[in-house]
């Protein structure tokens, strides 16, 4: 038994039979067991490496398993002639340590996608769940209408006049997994030689992706889309979020609504694609129409989302097409099937059916409006050589900061301390000169407590001073 001497070490944390498997199976790799050859029978190789007969029996059976040793009834194993060779085993090189491939815990994160966790009302979300989850609803494991199910649709034209004064009907309405998946719809339903204008900065990342850095940057100032540039261009349509500029948090005025639409009116082949993708939540004033809502001509497509409002895990949009469209639509997406799983789409229409979306909105209004309020104003009285923009609505503000270091090197100082900021030079599709670095400060993922300590912990870090309240004039 010369050939089937192996070193076993008895004292190490892999187990015998493994250590006896991998060298035995080398062995026949390699050449050193000749194919053909009857292996010991388990009771002499036992005795003979002065182990148990169970180790030899698991390590036999799994190299019978991979096909390595064949097994004939009352007579034993064979080594068994192998067509190509599997890989040999390595040596376990033991993994890197975790601490230093993983990036360290984010203390306060500043992103202008996070939602308050804590004020979820998974109770009431795991009863519509719970009730839905029945043989009752069998229906719902087939495959569902393409433009989303019908309860839904109809929950949201009905939410959409009441909080947004949008008419539309529920066959305007297609459901979708998201922005991303709802946009290169919109963009097939579209002219092919379309050219399109977006807000500079702006929500960007979705429409640069689909337009592969096509699209034609237009100016945002105080007032939103600067309307006069676009009509400089030969764009034809244009993606705006006019409620709550994103990032800026600029409101579109009066003024360029009307503007707009005059703009859209002109000719034929013009849209505009308005997301309205947190308009929920404003707190200073009356909410701001939507654009869909003053249309007269059919040419907004009104996006929006559930993704600020409830959760972003849930994965819900919906686009409201104009009827000019709408045919168009029916011809080319009617072998679509919908992107959001039926049981989904109906676990939120009841929801909102029942009237909690409504109740759960009110009460996220008031929880965003107290953190809000104390964002601000932690920065105004402490830090008042800050200036804060777009803090009239949505759940992020921007923030402008006197300091000789860019962007970029704020944000990896903040980052080092284990705070994450981002700069408004990430949504920009042209470069801009800014007078000072400018950052995307979100609030709806800290809890209240912990707002004003951030706010002291990230401007320490950039070496910021706090104005003490003696030294206030």
């Amino acid at each position: 038994m010369d050939m089937l001497i192996f070193k076993l070490e008895k004292d190490s944390t892999k187990p015998l039979y493994e250590q006896l498997y991998i060298g035995m199976k080398n062995a026949i790799i390699h050449n050193q067991i000749e194919v053909g050859t009857k292996l010991p029978s388990k009771r002499k190789l036992a005795e003979f490496l002065n182990i148990s007969q169970t180790t030899i029996e698991i390590a036999y059976s799994q190299l019978l398993a991979e096909g390595y040793i064949i097994s004939k009834p009352r007579i034993g194993f064979f080594v068994e002639e192998i067509d190509e060779l599997p890989y040999v085993e390595k040596e376990q090189v033991n993994a890197p340590n975790q601490s230093t491939i993983q990036n360290k815990p984010i203390e306060h994160n500043f992103h202008p996608g996070q939602i308050d966790t804590e004020s979820f009302p998974f109770a009431v979300w795991r009863k519509y769940a719970k009730d839905l989850f029945d043989t009752s609803s069998k229906n719902l494991l087939q495959i569902g209408e393409p433009q989303g199910e019908f309860i839904l649709r109809s929950e949201i034209a009905k939410y959409l006049y009441q909080s947004r004064g949008i008419i539309c009907e529920p066959e305007q309405i297609v459901i979708g997994s998201g922005t991303e998946h709802l946009l290169p719809m919109i963009l097939k339903l579209l002219e092919v030689d379309s050219k399109f204008a977006l807000e500079n900065p702006g929500y960007s990342a979705i429409p640069r992706i689909h337009l592969q850095n096509k699209a034609i940057p237009i100016s945002v100032d105080e007032d939103g889309l600067v309307v006069e540039e676009l009509e400089q261009t030969d764009a034809n349509i244009v993606y705006i979020t006019p409620s709550h500029q994103f990032p800026t948090g600029a409101v579109l005025s009066a003024a360029r609504r009307t503007q707009l639409l005059i703009w859209a009116s002109k000719k034929e082949n013009r849209y505009i694609i308005e997301d309205d993708y947190d308009s929920e939540f404003r707190y200073i004033g009356k909410p701001i129409p939507a654009l869909q809502g003053m249309d007269q001509n059919d040419k907004v497509i009104y996006m929006s989302t559930f993704t600020k409002s409830l959760m972003p895990s849930l994965r819900v949009a919906y686009l409201v097409l104009p009827p000019t469209l709408l045919q168009k639509y029916k011809k080319l997406f009617s072998y679509y099937s919908a992107t959001v799983p039926r049981f989904d789409q109906h676990i939120l229409a009841n929801f909102m059916k029942d009237g909690h979306f409504a109740k759960h909105l009110n009460r996220m209004r008031k929880i965003y409006r107290k953190k809000h309020d104390k964002l601000t104003n932690t920065i105004t009285i402490n830090y008042p050589q800050v200036s804060i923009k777009g803090d009239q609505a949505g759940m992020h503000i921007l923030i402008s900061v006197p300091h000789e270091k860019s962007e970029k090197e704020l944000k990896q100082i903040a980052l080092d301390v284990n705070i994450s900021v981002y700069p408004v030079s990430d949504y920009l599709l042209k470069p801009i000169e800014y007078e000072h670095p400018s950052f995307l400060l979100g609030f709806g993922g800290i809890s209240l407590e912990k707002i004003e300590i951030a706010i002291h912990e990230l401007m320490k870090c950039w070496g910021i001073s706090q104005v003490k309240k003696g030294n206030l004039k």
